[in-house]
């Protein structure tokens, strides 16, 4: 057996132990972490048709499989930390009381209203990097005014959906290209702008395709579907831990060489702090914390063992076979079907395709000369598409559980996603083919 035929061996089992994990109703953590367990066990007993001094002992794999779990320590952190500052945000009523402003002061003018409840629904996910978080945060508080505007219960829905997804590819925080330009050994720098112009443009479409036609604002219905803010809030004191987070990232570029170098996780703490200081209301600062790391567990467990998980298969040599697959097809085939693998990949393992299909295809693209940055923020947005698709579909069911959705998942729901899908995964090979020419959005 030669060493094609042994990552080959390997990749059919770890493809075999997920898909019967998951067919058995194990979670996707835990089926890609037998997953991981498996492969590493195949790569150990499988020949490899090499030097046998290659031959490798259970204590190395062990030792593979937990280093690899710590590959996205610090993506976690900034995961908890920055849902962690958003959970305290509303709990202390910032979130009610901006929801309600706007109500207030925008009901009779549909599209100014639609326009900042689409701003509401983008920052939780853009400061998380998490789609679940913006529909815990935010999603049933903008979906009641949506309700008082008279926009059908399918297509608000779809809506929190879909805003949930841009949010989570907008940035500053943006899981896919951050997984994927750290495998790639490329720094996370100069994403800013295509994720932003993607994102938006995604948002305020999906915004007015799906909820631009409507009966008037019904304010009174909007504010009785919203919990009261508490008293001692104003506009001040909801902008100013976001003011403090852009402050703080933005002296670090500005003055890189005199500003310390404070990281992402102490910036979102210190805005908790700063939200703690300003919040009218005292808060259950320790519950928070625990309802955060316990709402969190399932998708920091997943990029845990994604981490592990391409240990392994990189370790096998499975990791460069996808790769080889990945670079050896034709330019015209992935901007034909990258619009539709990338959401469908999601669906099947959700952070694990950054890495997996995301290192080789930057490799790809650089090597053809078009540009990395634009195209890494291209795909990075079409990933969370995929969020409602099974067997995951943790934004997509988090989304109806939380509207308490009545109607048919996939008939209905899924149905009323696919033209705003349609149009981002347009826009996203629109920027593909064109990355060269776009470049200087990176720079």
């Amino acid at each position: 057996m030669t060493m094609f035929h042994h990552s080959i061996g390997v990749l059919i089992v770890i493809a075999v132990v997920f898909a019967l994990a998951k067919r058995m109703k194990v979670t996707t953590e835990l089926s890609m972490f037998l997953a991981a367990l498996f492969g590493a066990l195949a790569h150990m007993i499988l020949p490899k048709g090499v030097d046998p001094r290659s031959a490798i002992t259970v204590t190395e794999l062990l030792r593979h499989v937990v280093e690899g779990a710590f590959t996205y320590y610090d993506v976690c952190l900034i995961f908890m930390s920055a849902t962690f500052f958003m959970a305290l945000f509303k709990e202390a009523g910032g979130v009610a009381f901006i929801v309600r402003k706007i109500v207030r002061s925008f009901a009779g003018h549909r599209f100014v209203c639609l326009l900042l409840l689409t701003v509401v629904m983008l920052i939780p996910g853009a400061i998380t990097g998490s789609g679940a978080t913006t529909v815990l945060t935010v999603g049933a508080l903008v979906g009641s005014v949506l309700a008082a505007m008279g926009v059908p219960e399918t297509r608000r829905v779809a809506l929190v959906f879909m805003l949930a997804a841009m949010s989570a590819a907008a940035p500053p925080i943006n899981l896919w290209a951050m997984m994927a330009a750290a495998g790639a050994n490329m720094p996370y720098v100069g994403f800013a702008k295509p994720l932003l112009i993607l994102s938006v443009a995604g948002a305020l479409f999906s915004t007015f395709y799906l909820a631009g036609k409507g009966d008037p604002v019904d304010t009174e219905k909007a504010l009785s579907g919203l919990p009261e803010a508490p008293e001692g809030w104003n506009w001040f004191k909801a902008a100013l831990p976001f003011l403090t987070l852009a402050a703080l990232v933005l002296a670090g570029r500005i003055w890189p060489y005199t500003f310390p170098i404070v990281g992402l996780p102490l910036i979102f703490m210190i805005c908790a702090a700063v939200t703690i200081i300003l919040s009218p209301v005292k808060l259950r600062i320790l519950d928070v914390a625990t309802d955060t790391v316990k709402n969190l567990l399932g998708l920091v467990g997943i990029m845990v063992v994604v981490g592990s998980l391409i240990q392994v298969m990189a370790l096998s040599g499975a990791r460069g076979l996808i790769s080889l697959a990945v670079v050896t097809l034709p330019m015209t085939v992935l901007f034909a079907t990258l619009w539709i693998i990338l959401p469908l990949s999601e669906g099947l393992v959700q952070y694990a395709v950054a890495p997996l299909i995301g290192v080789p295809l930057i490799m790809l693209f650089n090597m053809k000369g078009l540009d990395p940055i634009v195209s890494l923020s291209a795909w990075a947005v079409m990933w969370p598409l995929g969020d409602c698709l099974p067997p995951t579909a943790v934004v997509g069911r988090a989304t109806v559980m939380e509207m308490d959705y009545k109607g048919r998942y996939f008939a209905d729901f899924v149905k009323a996603c696919i033209v705003p899908s349609l149009f981002v995964a347009l826009l996203c090979t629109l920027f593909l083919i064109y990355s060269k020419k776009l470049a200087f959005l990176g720079g």
